[in-house]
């Protein structure tokens, strides 16, 4: 049975900030994490996927062990992304609404650096960065650090995957005597080298049970098809997910690019989210996501290590990631917080044999599913053009007397001999033969 908060040694201040957020429970991570942080000086290496409560797990010990007295740098967060930063940052003042001394600095790239610098004029004592403006302020002598106490590296495995030119300087450039927190989904033989180099021998490791269930919530599923159809399937499963929100994953941000293009010129609510693209641009797009005005993220693996949006019914694979860990925290993104989640990854033909070594790597079972007949992808395709159509906002531009012209024409149709005429024309256009496509239907 799942322990309270209130009983792992949260201080009154900060189980007041809880009880204001509505969380009462502790998470597998959390309940194992939090007295370890409170009650020994040791390293720590947590494996877990993403969902579990990581933030919680390491921020309120850390939070709570603030000396108000130090006005120095006492915690570094580090995490790959803006994104995931501003969302351990929001989730930190959240927490230390009742802590009035504490100070906590937000240090990303897309933000002037000047004010930054400033910024650390003042007492900060806890600090969350991605690497490379860390490393910036560091090389600037912006940030001290001499009086460090915890070094927190969230999201290991993809910061070093990613961004290890980065984080090397930084590791050799902290003090020998911190603590360090190394939070992962999974342990890479790279960061097994870096917990062998650079935390102490006596390191404890803490393996939460949700890292396995996390799974339980997620139908792990793939299609097979050509590289030409690939567009019209994904399209047709979007049509079958139409109501749930979800993201779409890509390699490279030029297939982002691509691919929203695509889903924009066919007025599917969506949105492109890439590291070339302005904190601003990142932070609309986000937001309007939240918001629910946009149902689809087309995005990089990077950037979408920091959303955390509840309730997204699926995301798509259209391009198969290039390492283990990307899938899982690919597929974390959805059955978070118990819900049931749908992971598709779309596949060509010569890829379909990596599927039985992502299978025995992360002991998950993959459902073949069946691809969208050529019939009905001719008839989604005919939906999605009558929604374009729908969507589509009146040209002013157009003279009243054409406009007038063209009623006049059509002027003797009912809505209904309008629309089989139109749609008609829309098939003959397209060259559908709507015989096939019919007895396919009705077979």
């Amino acid at each position: 049975m799942s322990k309270l908060l209130s009983d792992l040694g949260i201080n009154p201040q900060l189980q007041q900030a809880l009880t204001n957020l509505e969380i009462s429970v502790a998470t597998d991570i959390q309940e194992q994490v939090i007295p370890i942080i409170l009650n020994k000086t040791e390293d720590i290496v947590a494996l877990a996927k993403t969902g579990t409560g990581k933030t919680a797990a390491f921020g309120l010990p850390l939070l709570q062990l603030v000396n108000l007295k130090a006005e120095t740098i006492q915690t570094v967060i580090l995490s790959p992304t803006r994104e995931l930063s501003q969302q351990i940052y929001n989730n930190l003042v959240g927490f230390a609404k009742h802590l009035p001394g504490v100070s906590i600095a937000l240090l990303t790239g897309g933000s002037p650096i000047k004010s930054q610098i400033e910024e650390l004029k003042s007492t900060t004592h806890i600090v969350v960065a991605t690497p490379g403006r860390f490393l910036d302020l560091l090389e600037k002598n912006a940030l001290d650090i001499k009086s460090l106490k915890n070094l927190v590296l969230d999201e290991a495995d993809e910061m070093f995957q990613a961004l290890k030119e980065d984080l090397m300087p930084i590791l050799k450039a902290m003090p020998k005597n911190r603590r360090t927190l190394l939070f992962s989904a999974t342990m890479p033989g790279e960061l097994k080298e870096i917990v062998h180099n650079y935390m102490s021998k006596n390191v404890i490791s803490v393996s939460s049970e949700m890292a396995t269930l996390g799974h339980e919530g997620i139908n792990h599923q793939y299609m097979v098809v050509d590289p030409i159809e690939k567009l019209d399937v994904l399209l047709h499963f979007l049509s079958t997910q139409e109501g749930g929100r979800g993201i779409i994953f890509c390699k490279t941000k030029a297939a982002v690019n691509k691919l929203a293009k695509n889903l924009a010129m066919r007025k599917i609510s969506s949105g492109a989210l890439h590291g070339s693209l302005s904190q601003g641009i990142r932070d609309r797009i986000m937001e309007q996501f939240r918001a629910g005005y946009i149902d689809i993220l087309v995005a990089t693996d990077l950037v979408a290590r920091g959303i955390d949006v509840k309730e997204l019914a699926y995301v798509v694979n259209y391009h198969l990631p290039d390492t283990y860990e990307a899938y899982v925290h690919r597929s974390g993104r959805t059955g978070r917080a118990g819900a049931k989640g749908l992971s598709m990854t779309i596949l060509q033909p010569e890829e379909v044999g990596e599927i039985a070594d992502f299978e025995k790597e992360l002991g998950i079972k993959f459902i073949a599913a069946n691809k969208a007949t050529q019939e009905d992808i001719e008839w989604n395709n005919t939906l999605v053009w009558a929604k374009k159509v729908f969507k589509t906002k009146p040209n002013r531009e157009v003279p009243e007397d054409i406009k007038h012209q063209i009623k006049t024409i059509f002027h003797h149709l009912t809505k209904e001999e309008l629309v089989d005429k139109v749609l008609a024309n829309y098939l003959a256009e397209k060259g559908t033969s709507t015989s096939s496509a019919t007895a396919a239907r009705q077979a």
